[in-house]
């Protein structure tokens, strides 16, 4: 028997009621190089509806994939709403990748229109003659100087959008149907499609609305710092256009006395980012007025307790950690406090709660598996690989990319990471199954290690891999990034680990560097380090 409520699909165009209506008034506000610009979100909506009509003009096909490369702004908004909503795929495409791996990105997806930030255009002037599926090009004038490509196929922006006719009427979308494309870093090979729906899209933007995740409401001011080419911007411009937050778009501007300014100036109260960002943007904050925040997230990695403590410091609210991935929409886990520790947990205790991944949202199942492959218990002791299921997360990768080892016979994600889980559900990422280094036959935590180093005052940035070892098989090597002028030594390092960690955890070799390696979202590239190293020492 089925029950009798009406058969409504969860798809983004419901979210356009919303910005037409009851929030037409809020506003996206983007920083551009020439200044900082602002719409209702009535006026962003009737821009959606013509930026459907001129993909009707264009030609895009139904289920086409429509590549942007942009920054966070009004524009790349418009395109979030206006390709899903007319059917078509949106796929945003992160420009900081090897030129190889964009390349392949575009041609994987066949791409059949590219959107593009004219800031940017030097990344994609490459494609236009190795990409064959790639029909036009928009150009998205961000006051860049960069010269303009000619020919046929080149459009501006803002000309097609005026000459449009728009769309009244969005056709029925179904929930199961395409909605958005986004590749993984590519950390462990070639980037893999992970192609989301409209249904997985609209629940976890609803995820993100709700009181023990970040709680985002109509009062709030959201600002994604985190890049809207990765991962749709953790769902953020999703989640704040169904609940009618205004939205503050960093654009280009990404220096981090900039984005402090910016939090300033539009009285922002939620914004994440990747912790070194959250990093840079630390010596900042000291003078700034940060009073109307009231959550600052951090993401895309292991968030260190001791940053977290020094934003506690000198804003009076700590970073809050969450966990995800790619292919988990992303957001699995967001850090909070369970109400049975509420109360006795104090100042210090609560930073080093808040620093954890914390409990999974409602929509996401979690389980652990040992090495032998059994359960592992959720005592907060036992660790096992962290797997993940729930309809947020993804099934299979597009194109038919290889995946056997991503996915278990019984269709749960292995996402790679070790971690434990407490009796209230509390995850705590130990490290990656790769980074993990085994020292005559027991394992020692990259991560916990970076994490007690990063607790120096004089230490920047700190990263733990495995070196082979003729005696204990593998050994922990420390590269460590100390402030500048602090005189930091190895030996203040390993003293300072001393009773810190178990004693055959403290490296023997400890080097120190100017800068560490990263992926192009903001993580520690611990493969392009061991190369590093290895040339380093040839």
């Amino acid at each position: 028997m089925h029950g009798l409520m009406q058969d409504r699909p969860l798809s983004l165009p419901m979210l356009m009621d919303g910005m037409e209506h009851r929030f037409s008034r809020k506003h996206v506000t983007t920083e551009r190089l020439s200044g900082t610009v602002s719409a209702s979100y009535g006026e962003v909506a009737d821009r959606i509806r013509r930026l459907a009509g001129v993909l009707d003009h264009l030609g895009v096909p139904a289920g086409a994939r429509v590549g942007t490369f942009g920054w966070n702004s009004q524009r790349h908004l418009e395109l979030y709403m206006a390709v899903p909503c007319t059917g078509r795929v949106l796929h945003t495409i992160n420009h900081r990748l090897f030129t190889e791996d964009i390349a392949h990105i575009v041609d994987d997806a066949a791409d059949d229109v590219l959107f593009v930030d004219r800031s940017i255009l030097d990344v994609v002037r490459p494609l236009l003659d190795t990409c064959p599926s790639v029909r036009h090009l928009i150009v998205m004038d961000d006051g860049s100087p960069a010269e303009l490509p000619s020919g046929p196929r080149v459009h501006d922006y803002e000309s097609l959008l005026a000459g449009a006719r728009p769309v009244e009427a969005f056709e029925p979308v179904g929930e199961r149907t395409a909605a958005a494309l986004c590749y993984t870093s590519g950390t462990t090979g070639r980037p893999k499609g992970v192609l989301y729906d409209h249904r997985s899209i609209v629940l976890h933007a609803m995820t993100l609305l709700m009181a023990d995740t970040f709680a985002i409401s109509e009062d709030d001011t959201v600002m994604p710092v985190v890049p809207m080419f990765h991962v749709n911007a953790w769902g953020l411009p999703y989640a704040a256009l169904m609940a009618g937050a205004n939205l503050v778009m960093p654009g280009p501007v990404m220096s981090p006395d900039r984005l402090v300014r910016g939090m300033e100036e539009h009285r922002v109260t939620f914004a994440a980012a990747v912790a070194t960002v959250w990093r840079g943007m630390l010596p900042h904050i000291t003078d700034a007025d940060l009073g109307s925040v009231r959550r600052l997230v951090s993401g895309g990695g292991a968030l260190p307790e001791s940053l977290s403590r020094a934003f506690q410091e000198r804003t009076g609210l700590p970073l809050t950690s969450s966990w995800g991935m790619t292919e988990t929409s992303p957001l699995v886990c967001s850090a909070r406090i369970p109400s049975e520790d509420a109360h006795s947990l104090t100042g210090s205790d609560r930073v080093t709660a808040l620093a954890a991944p914390g409990p999974p949202t409602m929509l996401c199942s979690l389980r652990l598996v040992a090495e032998d492959g059994s359960l592992a218990p959720r005592d907060g002791r036992h660790r096992g690989e962290l797997q993940v299921a729930g309809p947020t997360i993804a099934a299979a990768y597009f194109g038919g990319a290889p995946h056997a080892a991503a996915f278990t016979e019984d269709g749960w994600l292995r996402t790679g990471d070790v971690a434990t889980i407490d009796h209230h559900g509390v995850v705590r990422i130990v490290d990656r199954t790769k980074d993990l280094i085994k020292s005559g036959g027991e394992w020692i935590s990259s991560v916990e290690l970076e994490n007690a180093i990063m607790a120096m005052p004089d230490v920047l940035e700190a990263a733990v891999i495995a070196v082979p070892d003729d005696k204990w098989g593998e050994r922990p090597l420390a590269c460590v990034v100390p402030l500048p002028d602090s005189g930091l030594t190895a030996q203040d390092v390993r003293r300072h680990l001393s009773g810190r960690v178990a004693k055959w955890w403290i490296p023997e070799r400890v080097v120190m560097l100017d800068e560490l390696p990263k992926t192009a979202s903001g993580k520690f590239a611990k493969a392009a380090l061991r190369q590093l190293l290895i040339a380093g020492s040839g």
